[in-house]
C-alpha cells in the first residue's frame, strides 16, 4: 500500500517533466478516450424510442417538432423519414400534451381560418373561409373513425337566389383513404353521408357522394339499394334472426346431446313488403224493425170550384142523368169527379233506412317469415365404457330423435302451413383438424430480439473500452513511463556530472576558477538540476 501510495506523485512528477507536445498529446489522447467511453456508455443506456406520429404532413411535422424543441423532449426520425420517434417512456405524455395544442391537425384547416379574419375582410372571403373551415372539420370528424387513415370533403354550395326556379341544391363529395386491410359497413358509409349532410343546409342524403383511396363508389342511394335488395338494415335483420333461432335449438339440445354435439343452421324467408289494405262490406237489406235514418210525407188537394169544364159546346149542355157510384177505391194520384164536385189530390211517401256498413283498415308489420328451412346435425352417444376405455360411438335411438325432432320444432316454432321445412340427421362427428401453429424461430421472437440487442450494446462497450486500454491508454502510458525513466535517467547523469564537477576527487587538477566557472555554465544550462544537488546536499542525502 505504501508503494502504490508513493507512485502516484512519483508518476505525477514524472510527467511534470515531460515536454509539452507530450504533455498535451497525452491529455488529448486521454480526453478522447475518456469522450468515447461516455459516449459508449450513453448509447448502451439509450432507453428505447417508439413511433410518436407517423404519415404526417409536412406542415404537421413541422408544427410537432417545433412543439417538442420547446418542450425540450428528445426525438428523432425514422429511417425514410416518415415517423416522429420519441422515447418509449413518453410516448402517451407527449401525445397528450400535443393533443392539447390540437396537433396534428391531418394537413386540414378548421374553424380556426374565423379567428384570423382581419378587419375589411369582404363578405366573399368570409364565405370561402367558412367553406374551408367547415370542409375541415367534417374531415376530422371523419378521421376519428378508426378504419380510416385520412379523409377529404369537397363541398359545392351554389351562390343563394331569390328566384326560385334558378334555385340550386347544395353537393358534396368525400374521399376516404382507409388503414391496410380494413374497409367500411354499409352502416359506417350511411353514417358519413347523414353527417355530411346534417352540416350543411338543404343538402340531401342523395346528393353526397363517398369514394375511397381506389376510387371506389362505396356510397348507393337509398332507392339504388331498394331496387337491388341489399338494404342492409335487412340483411342484418335477416342474419340476426336466424342466429336468434340458432340458438333456441343448441340451447334446447345442449342439456340433452351435448352443445359441442350439435350442429345447427336455418335459413329464414323474411317479407319486408308492407301492404296497407281497405276493406268495406254491406250486409243485404235491412229488416222492418230496422232503425228509420229519415222520413218524408207530401200530400197536395185541390177543392171543388162551382163550375167546371171547359167552356165551349159541352158547357152547354143538359147534365148526364145520375148513375151508381163505382165501389172499387180509386187509384192514388187521381181525381175523382162527380156531378157536385171536381177534387185532385197527390200524396207523396219517402221512408230511409239505416244501412249496415264495416270498414276495415289493414296495414301488414314488415319482416314476417314465410317460411323456415332448419338443418340440425346431432353427433353419436358415447357408449359404455369398458376395462377403462371409451366406448363406442352409438347412434341415437328412435325414442330420442323423435324427442329431438319433437323439441326442435317447438323451439323454432315450425308451421307445417307455412311450408317450413326440417331436416335433423344422426351422424358420428368427424374430429377436428388442430392446427399446428408453427413455432416462432429464435431469431424472430420479440423477447430475444430484444435481449440481444441489450447484450450487444454492453458487448460493444466491453469491447470499445477494451480496445482503448490495449490499443490507446496502455501504450501511451507504457510511453509516459519510458519517457519519464529516459528523463530520469538522464537527470541522474547530469546530476553525477555536476557533482563531479562541482566537487572534484583530485584525479585531475583543476584550479578554483575553473570549477567556479564550470558551476555558472551548469547552472545555466540546467539551473533546476543545480537546485537539486544544492537540494540533496542540505538534506544530507545522496544527489540523484
Amino acid at each position: 500500500m505504501a508503494e502504490q501510495a508513493t507512485a502516484l506523485p512519483i508518476n505525477l512528477e514524472l510527467f511534470t517533466r515531460l515536454s509539452a507536445r507530450q504533455k498535451i498529446g497525452g491529455i488529448v489522447a486521454v480526453a478522447f478516450a475518456i469522450a468515447l467511453l461516455a459516449g459508449a456508455w450513453l448509447w448502451t443506456k439509450e432507453p428505447p424510442y417508439s413511433i410518436l406520429f407517423s404519415n404526417l404532413s409536412e406542415k404537421d411535422g413541422g408544427q410537432i417538432v417545433t412543439s417538442l424543441q420547446q418542450q425540450n423532449i428528445p426525438y428523432k426520425f425514422s429511417e425514410g423519414g416518415g415517423a416522429i420517434l420519441v422515447p418509449a417512456m413518453q410516448v402517451h405524455d407527449v401525445r397528450l400534451r400535443l393533443a392539447s395544442q390540437g396537433l396534428p391537425r391531418g394537413g386540414q384547416v378548421g374553424f380556426e381560418l374565423m379567428e384570423n379574419l382581419k378587419l375589411g375582410t369582404t363578405q366573399f372571403a368570409e364565405q370561402i373561409a367558412y367553406q374551408r373551415g367547415l370542409e375541415g372539420e367534417l374531415a376530422r370528424t371523419i378521421q376519428s373513425l378508426g378504419a380510416v387513415r385520412g379523409a377529404r370533403v369537397h363541398l359545392a354550395i351554389p351562390k343563394q337566389t331569390a328566384f326560385l326556379r334558378d334555385e340550386q341544391k347544395p353537393s358534396a363529395s368525400v374521399m376516404v383513404s382507409l388503414h391496410a386491410g380494413r374497409v367500411l359497413e354499409p352502416t359506417q358509409v350511411a353514417g358519413i353521408v347523414h353527417l355530411v349532410s346534417a352540416s350543411v343546409p338543404q343538402l340531401a342524403t342523395s346528393q353526397v357522394s363517398v369514394i375511397d383511396q381506389d376510387g371506389n363508389l362505396i356510397s348507393q342511394t337509398p332507392d339504388g339499394l331498394k331496387q337491388a335488395g341489399l338494404d342492409p338494415s335487412q340483411l342484418k335483420f335477416v342474419r340476426e334472426l336466424e342466429a336468434n333461432y340458432v340458438k333456441r335449438i343448441e340451447t334446447i339440445l345442449a342439456p340433452i346431446v351435448g352443445s359441442s354435439n350439435v350442429r345447427a343452421q336455418v335459413t329464414a324467408d323474411v317479407d319486408f313488403s308492407q301492404i296497407e289494405q281497405v276493406a268495406e262490406s254491406y250486409k243485404p237489406n235491412p229488416s222492418a224493425d230496422s232503425a228509420i235514418r229519415s222520413q218524408q210525407t207530401a200530400e197536395t188537394g185541390t177543392s171543388n170550384p162551382l163550375a167546371a169544364g171547359v167552356p165551349g159546346a159541352l158547357s152547354n149542355q143538359p147534365p148526364v142523368p145520375a148513375t151508381a157510384p163505382v165501389t172499387a177505391p180509386a187509384a192514388p194520384g187521381t181525381t175523382l169527379a162527380t156531378n157536385n164536385q171536381n177534387l185532385n189530390f197527390t200524396r207523396n211517401a219517402t221512408i230511409n233506412y239505416e244501412v249496415d256498413k264495416t270498414i276495415r283498415h289493414t296495414r301488414g308489420v314488415p319482416g314476417t317469415v314465410r317460411r323456415l328451412s332448419v338443418a340440425v346435425v346431432v353427433n353419436h352417444k358415447k357408449g359404455p365404457e369398458k376395462d377403462g376405455k371409451p366406448g363406442k360411438a352409438l347412434p341415437l335411438s328412435e325414442a330420442e330423435m323423435r324427442q329431438v325432432n319433437a323439441l326442435v320444432r317447438d323451439a323454432v316454432g315450425f308451421a307445417q302451413d307455412r311450408g317450413d321445412s326440417l331436416n335433423i340427421a344422426n351422424a358420428p362427428f368427424a374430429p377436428a383438424d388442430k392446427e399446428v401453429v408453427p413455432d416462432t424461430p429464435i431469431w424472430k421472437n420479440p423477447d430475444v430480439i430484444a435481449f440481444a440487442r441489450e447484450a450487444f450494446k454492453y458487448l460493444a462497450f466491453a469491447l470499445l473500452a477494451f480496445l482503448l486500454w490495449t490499443k490507446i491508454l496502455k501504450p501511451l502510458f507504457e510511453m509516459f513511463a519510458a519517457a519519464a525513466k529516459r528523463i530520469e535517467m538522464e537527470e541522474a547523469e547530469k546530476a553525477a556530472q555536476a557533482q563531479e564537477v562541482i566537487s572534484h576527487d583530485g584525479h585531475h587538477h583543476v584550479s578554483y576558477d575553473q570549477k567556479l566557472q564550470a558551476a555558472k555554465s551548469l547552472a545555466k544550462q540546467d539551473p533546476k538540476l543545480i537546485a537539486n544537488v544544492i537540494k540533496e546536499w542540505v538534506g544530507g542525502g545522496e544527489p540523484r
